[in-house]
Protein backbone atom coordinates (compact mmCIF):
# COMPACT_ATOMS: atom_id res chain seq x y z
CA UNK A 1 0.00 0.00 0.00
CA UNK A 2 0.86 3.60 -1.40
CA UNK A 3 2.02 5.74 2.09
CA UNK A 4 0.95 9.62 1.37
CA UNK A 5 4.06 11.51 0.74
CA UNK A 6 5.34 14.67 3.28
CA UNK A 7 3.99 16.99 0.37
CA UNK A 8 0.21 15.54 0.05
CA UNK A 9 0.08 15.63 3.90
CA UNK A 10 0.97 19.59 3.59
CA UNK A 11 -1.99 20.43 1.08
CA UNK A 12 -5.00 21.18 3.17
CA UNK A 13 -8.41 19.14 3.21
CA UNK A 14 -10.99 19.89 0.19
CA UNK A 15 -13.62 20.44 2.67
CA UNK A 16 -11.38 23.57 4.05
CA UNK A 17 -10.48 24.99 0.65
CA UNK A 18 -13.74 26.82 -0.19
CA UNK A 19 -14.09 29.02 2.97
CA UNK A 20 -10.12 29.65 2.75
CA UNK A 21 -11.26 31.28 -0.51
CA UNK A 22 -14.25 32.92 0.82
CA UNK A 23 -12.54 34.45 3.56
CA UNK A 24 -9.44 35.73 1.34
CA UNK A 25 -11.37 36.96 -0.91
CA UNK A 26 -13.36 38.83 1.79
CA UNK A 27 -10.58 40.81 2.96
CA UNK A 28 -9.21 41.32 -0.61
CA UNK A 29 -12.38 42.98 -2.93
CA UNK A 30 -12.71 45.64 -0.55
CA UNK A 31 -8.85 47.02 -1.42
CA UNK A 32 -9.79 45.85 -5.09
CA UNK A 33 -12.65 48.33 -4.68
CA UNK A 34 -10.39 51.35 -3.67
CA UNK A 35 -8.36 50.58 -6.28
CA UNK A 36 -10.87 50.48 -8.67
CA UNK A 37 -13.13 53.36 -7.67
CA UNK A 38 -10.26 55.74 -7.10
CA UNK A 39 -9.96 58.85 -8.92
CA UNK A 40 -6.59 58.66 -10.43
CA UNK A 41 -6.71 61.35 -12.63
CA UNK A 42 -6.54 63.69 -9.15
CA UNK A 43 -3.90 61.43 -7.55
CA UNK A 44 -1.23 63.97 -7.54
CA UNK A 45 -3.15 66.59 -6.92
CA UNK A 46 -4.18 64.80 -3.58
CA UNK A 47 -0.73 63.95 -2.48
CA UNK A 48 0.75 67.54 -2.83
CA UNK A 49 -2.14 69.23 -1.23
CA UNK A 50 -0.84 70.51 2.64
CA UNK A 51 -3.23 68.96 4.41
CA UNK A 52 -2.92 65.44 3.08
CA UNK A 53 0.80 65.37 3.83
CA UNK A 54 0.92 66.99 7.01
CA UNK A 55 -1.92 64.24 8.32
CA UNK A 56 0.26 61.18 7.15
CA UNK A 57 3.65 63.06 8.30
CA UNK A 58 1.77 63.05 11.50
CA UNK A 59 0.62 59.40 11.09
CA UNK A 60 3.95 58.41 10.32
CA UNK A 61 5.82 60.31 13.48
CA UNK A 62 3.22 59.51 16.10
CA UNK A 63 3.26 55.76 15.44
CA UNK A 64 7.17 55.63 15.17
CA UNK A 65 6.96 57.26 18.83
CA UNK A 66 4.33 55.23 19.88
CA UNK A 67 6.05 51.72 18.72
CA UNK A 68 9.11 52.92 20.43
CA UNK A 69 7.42 53.97 23.84
CA UNK A 70 5.61 50.40 23.45
CA UNK A 71 8.72 48.62 23.15
CA UNK A 72 10.23 50.73 26.83
CA UNK A 73 6.46 49.59 28.50
CA UNK A 74 5.46 46.19 26.55
CA UNK A 75 8.90 44.19 27.04
CA UNK A 76 9.12 44.28 30.37
CA UNK A 77 5.34 43.60 31.15
CA UNK A 78 5.92 40.97 28.72
CA UNK A 79 8.80 39.62 30.52
CA UNK A 80 7.01 39.67 34.04
CA UNK A 81 3.81 37.60 32.36
CA UNK A 82 5.80 35.09 31.05
CA UNK A 83 8.11 34.47 33.51
CA UNK A 84 7.20 35.42 36.97
CA UNK A 85 4.36 33.83 39.26
CA UNK A 86 2.53 36.23 41.43
CA UNK A 87 -1.09 37.54 43.19
CA UNK A 88 -3.66 38.78 40.36
CA UNK A 89 -1.27 37.85 37.45
CA UNK A 90 -4.93 36.53 35.06
CA UNK A 91 -6.19 39.69 36.41
CA UNK A 92 -3.09 41.81 35.19
CA UNK A 93 -2.84 39.97 31.83
CA UNK A 94 -6.66 40.36 31.53
CA UNK A 95 -5.77 44.35 31.78
CA UNK A 96 -3.57 44.27 29.74
CA UNK A 97 -5.60 42.65 26.59
CA UNK A 98 -8.48 44.84 27.31
CA UNK A 99 -8.26 47.32 25.13
CA UNK A 100 -8.03 44.56 22.46
CA UNK A 101 -11.69 43.98 22.94
CA UNK A 102 -12.48 47.21 24.25
CA UNK A 103 -14.05 49.94 21.60
CA UNK A 104 -11.61 52.47 20.70
CA UNK A 105 -14.08 55.31 21.55
CA UNK A 106 -14.34 53.86 25.27
CA UNK A 107 -10.43 53.61 25.22
CA UNK A 108 -10.25 58.10 24.51
CA UNK A 109 -13.01 58.39 27.13
CA UNK A 110 -10.81 56.43 29.96
CA UNK A 111 -8.36 58.66 28.64
CA UNK A 112 -10.06 61.84 29.06
CA UNK A 113 -11.58 60.64 32.70
CA UNK A 114 -7.77 60.03 33.34
CA UNK A 115 -6.05 62.55 32.14
CA UNK A 116 -8.25 65.51 31.00
CA UNK A 117 -7.87 68.64 32.96
CA UNK A 118 -10.46 67.03 35.63
CA UNK A 119 -8.98 63.58 35.37
CA UNK A 120 -7.69 61.85 38.14
CA UNK A 121 -5.02 61.95 37.10
CA UNK A 122 -5.07 65.30 34.99
CA UNK A 123 -6.66 67.32 37.39
CA UNK A 124 -2.43 67.04 39.58
CA UNK A 125 -0.75 67.38 36.09
CA UNK A 126 -2.94 70.97 35.42
CA UNK A 127 -2.48 72.16 39.28
CA UNK A 128 1.35 71.37 39.76
CA UNK A 129 2.87 71.53 36.45
CA UNK A 130 0.40 73.44 34.11
CA UNK A 131 0.16 70.10 31.88
CA UNK A 132 -2.69 69.67 29.72
CA UNK A 133 -2.56 66.72 27.89
CA UNK A 134 -6.10 66.77 25.49
CA UNK A 135 -6.31 67.79 21.52
CA UNK A 136 -2.04 67.78 21.67
CA UNK A 137 0.11 65.59 19.77
CA UNK A 138 1.11 63.96 23.21
CA UNK A 139 -2.56 62.65 23.50
CA UNK A 140 -2.70 61.48 19.71
CA UNK A 141 0.64 58.83 20.97
CA UNK A 142 -0.82 58.13 24.24
CA UNK A 143 -4.30 57.11 22.46
CA UNK A 144 -2.28 55.21 19.87
CA UNK A 145 -0.02 53.63 22.71
CA UNK A 146 -3.33 52.64 25.16
CA UNK A 147 -4.68 50.70 21.95
CA UNK A 148 -1.37 49.28 20.65
CA UNK A 149 0.55 48.42 23.74
CA UNK A 150 -1.61 44.56 23.66
CA UNK A 151 -0.48 43.60 20.22
CA UNK A 152 3.27 44.07 21.19
CA UNK A 153 2.57 42.34 24.80
CA UNK A 154 1.17 39.35 23.12
CA UNK A 155 3.53 39.06 20.47
CA UNK A 156 6.82 39.25 23.08
CA UNK A 157 5.03 36.92 25.61
CA UNK A 158 4.59 34.55 23.24
CA UNK A 159 8.00 34.32 22.38
CA UNK A 160 9.16 34.37 25.89
CA UNK A 161 7.20 31.37 26.92
CA UNK A 162 8.09 29.14 23.85
CA UNK A 163 12.03 29.93 24.51
CA UNK A 164 14.67 27.83 25.54
CA UNK A 165 15.36 29.00 29.22
CA UNK A 166 18.52 26.62 29.52
CA UNK A 167 20.78 29.46 27.81
CA UNK A 168 19.78 31.94 30.64
CA UNK A 169 20.44 29.17 32.96
CA UNK A 170 23.58 28.42 31.74
CA UNK A 171 24.32 32.23 31.79
CA UNK A 172 23.39 32.58 35.04
CA UNK A 173 25.59 29.83 36.38
CA UNK A 174 28.74 31.77 34.52
CA UNK A 175 27.73 34.19 36.76
CA UNK A 176 25.85 36.54 34.82
CA UNK A 177 23.68 39.27 36.13
CA UNK A 178 19.81 38.89 35.39
CA UNK A 179 20.45 42.06 33.45
CA UNK A 180 23.23 40.80 31.16
CA UNK A 181 21.60 38.03 30.97
CA UNK A 182 18.34 39.81 29.56
CA UNK A 183 20.16 41.80 27.18
CA UNK A 184 22.61 38.87 25.82
CA UNK A 185 20.72 35.82 26.01
CA UNK A 186 16.99 36.78 26.30
CA UNK A 187 16.23 39.64 23.96
CA UNK A 188 18.61 37.75 21.07
CA UNK A 189 16.75 34.69 21.80
CA UNK A 190 13.05 36.28 21.27
CA UNK A 191 14.24 39.09 18.42
CA UNK A 192 11.70 37.93 15.79
CA UNK A 193 8.77 38.26 18.37
CA UNK A 194 10.14 41.58 19.27
CA UNK A 195 10.23 42.53 15.60
CA UNK A 196 6.77 40.82 14.69
CA UNK A 197 4.61 43.14 17.79
CA UNK A 198 6.63 46.11 16.73
CA UNK A 199 5.25 45.51 13.41
CA UNK A 200 1.93 44.65 14.57
CA UNK A 201 2.29 47.31 16.78
CA UNK A 202 2.80 50.62 14.22
CA UNK A 203 0.57 49.10 12.21
CA UNK A 204 -2.04 49.27 14.79
CA UNK A 205 -1.02 52.34 15.51
CA UNK A 206 -1.10 54.21 12.23
CA UNK A 207 -4.50 53.06 11.75
CA UNK A 208 -5.74 54.10 14.93
CA UNK A 209 -9.01 56.41 14.88
CA UNK A 210 -11.63 56.06 17.82
CA UNK A 211 -9.98 56.70 20.75
CA UNK A 212 -7.25 59.54 18.85
CA UNK A 213 -10.63 61.73 17.75
CA UNK A 214 -12.22 60.99 21.42
CA UNK A 215 -8.89 61.73 23.47
CA UNK A 216 -7.34 64.34 21.13
CA UNK A 217 -9.85 65.51 18.39
CA UNK A 218 -9.23 67.33 15.06
CA UNK A 219 -6.72 69.76 15.33
CA UNK A 220 -5.04 70.01 11.45
CA UNK A 221 -1.40 69.66 11.88
CA UNK A 222 -1.33 68.77 15.41
CA UNK A 223 -3.78 65.70 16.08
CA UNK A 224 -5.38 65.03 12.85
CA UNK A 225 -3.95 62.11 11.69
CA UNK A 226 -4.29 60.28 8.44
CA UNK A 227 -7.46 58.12 9.62
CA UNK A 228 -9.14 61.18 10.84
CA UNK A 229 -8.65 62.81 7.46
CA UNK A 230 -9.92 60.19 5.56
CA UNK A 231 -13.36 60.47 7.77
CA UNK A 232 -13.63 64.09 7.87
CA UNK A 233 -13.08 64.27 3.98
CA UNK A 234 -15.87 61.30 3.19
CA UNK A 235 -18.08 63.61 5.07
CA UNK A 236 -18.21 66.35 1.80
CA UNK A 237 -15.51 64.51 -0.59
CA UNK A 238 -15.89 60.56 -1.07
CA UNK A 239 -13.80 60.54 -4.40
CA UNK A 240 -10.63 62.44 -2.08
CA UNK A 241 -11.45 59.86 1.34
CA UNK A 242 -10.75 56.94 -1.19
CA UNK A 243 -7.77 58.31 -2.21
CA UNK A 244 -6.38 59.24 1.13
CA UNK A 245 -7.43 55.36 2.08
CA UNK A 246 -5.19 53.92 -0.54
CA UNK A 247 -2.60 56.07 0.35
CA UNK A 248 -2.59 54.33 4.20
CA UNK A 249 -3.48 51.29 2.79
CA UNK A 250 0.02 51.68 0.95
CA UNK A 251 1.99 52.67 3.17
CA UNK A 252 0.76 50.30 5.45
CA UNK A 253 0.99 47.22 3.25
CA UNK A 254 4.49 48.34 1.70
CA UNK A 255 5.63 48.44 5.53
CA UNK A 256 4.12 45.20 6.31
CA UNK A 257 5.60 43.18 3.97
CA UNK A 258 9.14 44.86 3.50
CA UNK A 259 9.64 44.58 7.56
CA UNK A 260 7.98 40.89 7.69
CA UNK A 261 10.27 39.45 5.60
CA UNK A 262 13.34 40.93 6.87
CA UNK A 263 13.25 41.04 10.30
CA UNK A 264 10.67 37.95 11.15
CA UNK A 265 12.23 35.42 8.74
CA UNK A 266 9.35 34.31 6.66
CA UNK A 267 10.16 35.82 3.15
Amino acid sequence: MTQPSQQQYRRPPAILLLPAVIGTAYLFFPLVGLVVRSPWGTLWQRLTEPGALTALWLSLITATITTAVCLILGVPVAFVLARTRFFGQRFVRALVTLPLVLPPVVGGVALFTAFGRTGVIGVWLDRWFGIELPFTTTAVVMSQTFVALPFLVIAVEGALRSADTRFEEAAATLGASRWTAFRRITLPLVGPGVAAGSVLCWARALGEFGATITFAGNLPGTTQTMPIAVYITLQNDPNGAILLSLILVAVSILVLVSLRGRWIGTG
